[in-house]
């Protein structure tokens, strides 16, 4: 490992065998005596590093690996081949130092106990990690202002909202002030001022302590806010590492141009791709190096009352790089 590197993953590999049979009752007394099973490929020979400090986008649809991946990054499961190290540990050794600099975060699962007030489940973690008090106090008071608790801390968790609870469970999976941040949709199902807040808490934590952070998420405003790099995988597979903006260049070679017109039905193919059209409005899909010809070229040709050029969204290159996976 460079003296940089924080994780890596050296042809990291997770198999699963998983039993297998036909529906039926012979069936089902079949698989008594002789079990069959099949072998399922969760992760297939993954290789990558992330530099001490950065925060990285881990990308892919549902089943891709990547939850399988940060388990056997935090060591909640062992590599069926390969190598991987975080902080220089092996992480399915689960060593006490290696412990104490990671946490994992999940968005779908929750480790506050249910009925007593959130300052009590913190109060448990501290004794977990065996933080002096002063320290402890110093952390909890810190995070409190970040994430904004207020009277949080009080409230039995049962209590709470979800938004509120996430936030609370976040600065719970802190209090150790871990150096490697895995966090596994941490945004999931909160409103829209949530996650943002959420964000903003996760940049500034990244900065205070030079955590290194590496994220999953469904929401591409999460990944374009926070990631600079992001890592793409699909049926267990790297499928693309780099700048987010290369990844933006390399699989979306076009621009949607949005006009609205002073009259309908016009024919705008010889312009470029027509994507759609409601009324007056047209929206066209052109090759990026043309954009500004085109646009041009539609302003000087016809009525145009409005004209927009956008890029595409994060989301849609991403189905794009999947698209072009399975062709």
């Amino acid at each position: 490992m460079s003296d940089t590197s924080a994780i890596r993953l050296d042809d990291l590999s997770k198999t699963y065998r998983v039993p297998v049979r036909e529906p039926g009752l012979a069936a089902a007394l079949k698989s008594i005596v002789r079990r069959q099973h099949r072998e399922v490929e969760a992760v297939k020979q993954i290789s990558y590093e992330v530099a001490a400090g950065e925060i990285v986008g881990f990308l892919g649809p549902n089943g891709a690996g990547k939850t399988t991946a940060l388990k056997m990054l935090s060591g909640l499961l062992n590599p069926t081949a390969g190598e991987v190290r975080v902080l220089g540990h092996e992480p399915f050794r689960r060593d006490r130092d290696f412990l104490r600099q990671i946490t994992l975060v999940m968005g779908n699962r929750n480790q506050l106990v249910w009925d007593i007030p959130v300052s009590d489940s913190f109060e448990r973690n501290r004794a977990i990690y065996r933080l002096p008090q002063e320290e402890f106090r110093r952390t909890v008071d810190g995070l409190a202002e970040l994430l904004d608790l207020g009277d949080l801390l009080d409230k039995p968790v049962r209590n709470l909202s979800l938004g509120e609870r996430m936030k609370c469970e976040i600065a719970a999976a802190l209090l150790h002030r871990p150096k490697i941040l895995f966090l596994d949709e941490p945004t999931i199902g909160l409103d829209v001022t949530m996650q943002r807040r959420l964000r903003r808490f996760i940049k500034e934590y990244n900065k205070r302590y030079e955590a290194t952070v590496l994220l999953t998420s469904h929401y591409m405003a999460d990944v374009e806010a926070l990631c600079h790099r992001v890592v793409v995988i699909h049926h267990g597979q790297l499928l693309f590492d780099g700048n987010l903006s290369s990844l933006v260049e390399r699989f979306s070679p076009h621009k949607t141009v949005a006009l609205d017109l002073e009259q309908e039905g016009m024919d705008l193919s010889a312009y470029g791709e027509v994507v759609s059209t409601d009324g007056s409005r047209v929206t066209l899909l052109v090759r990026k190096e043309e954009a500004a010809r085109i646009t041009g070229q539609l302003l000087a040709d016809l009525p145009v009352i409005d004209l927009t050029v956008e890029e595409p969204s994060i989301e849609e290159v991403i189905e794009q790089v999947f698209a072009q996976e399975v062709e």
